[in-house]
């Protein structure tokens, strides 16, 4: 039996909430959304231009044109200020380096990965992605390493199947690990939710990020671009 896709959370969105096998079309209201933060790199800052004066309503970051056709919440707002910061700061990067480096679980390559891949592409996003990136022959752990020192920023694809490769140490955990240490990363959630997120990795789940249980993928495509492309590149 199908359940909430925000059972603590709450929908942020009417879309979302219209999405959901439980809620929606019952004519329930939004429940505020509880979000979680580390201490450190993802206290809250200011970084948007306010839509109105509620928590929850909608906001623009400092990044995004006036010409986007995505609304953000102020929490995303929040929760992506800190990664900007991050990827503004880092002027220096290897030659032939990559807007995103493309985290996901082996199972997921063929499938959402790759769409997710080329969809980013498509908005003029450079990514890194082991489908593309690494030659039959390379040694894989290796072109890893380099594919996360040429990225400005690490995308965490978290799905069902990359929930099961943290429990049982697969690849994901270490591309993980290295994206954790360098704060310089932020999930997308698809098909599961923080929730079960946080069963697993607590410090991944305090780094909030979107979700496409909530938005269009489109939606989180064009906000994932927004996030890394500048005025001059």
């Amino acid at each position: 039996m199908s359940g909430c896709t925000a059972p603590i959370r709450g929908h942020r969105t009417a879309s979302g909430l219209a999405a959901c096998p439980v809620c929606g079309g019952r004519g329930y209201g939004y429940r505020a959304p509880v979000y979680y933060f580390s201490s450190n790199s993802y206290a809250p800052q200011s970084g948007y231009i306010s839509n109105g004066s509620h928590v929850g309503s909608s906001a623009r970051p400092r990044w995004s044109p006036d010409t986007s056709s995505v609304t953000y919440t102020k929490d995303e707002v929040r929760a992506l200020t800190p990664v900007r910061n991050a990827i503004e700061s880092r002027t220096q990067l290897p030659p032939e380096s990559y807007d995103v480096f493309l985290c996901h679980a082996w199972d997921d390559r063929r499938g959402i990965a790759t769409e997710l891949h080329d969809r980013l592409q498509t908005q003029g996003v450079s990514v890194w992605f082991s489908e593309k990136s690494i030659i039959l022959g390379q040694p894989f752990l290796r072109e890893i390493d380099k594919g996360l020192a040429k990225s400005r920023v690490g995308l965490v694809l978290v799905t069902p199947a990359f929930l099961e490769r943290i429990r049982s140490g697969g690849v994901s955990e270490k591309e993980l690990s290295a994206l954790l240490a360098r704060d310089l990363l932020f999930p997308v959630i698809y098909k599961t939710t923080f929730d079960e997120l946080r069963n697993v990795s607590p410090l991944l789940a305090s780094r909030n990020g979107l979700d496409a249980n909530e938005d269009p993928l489109e939606d989180i495509v064009t906000k994932i671009a927004e996030l890394v492309t500048f005025e001059n590149s």
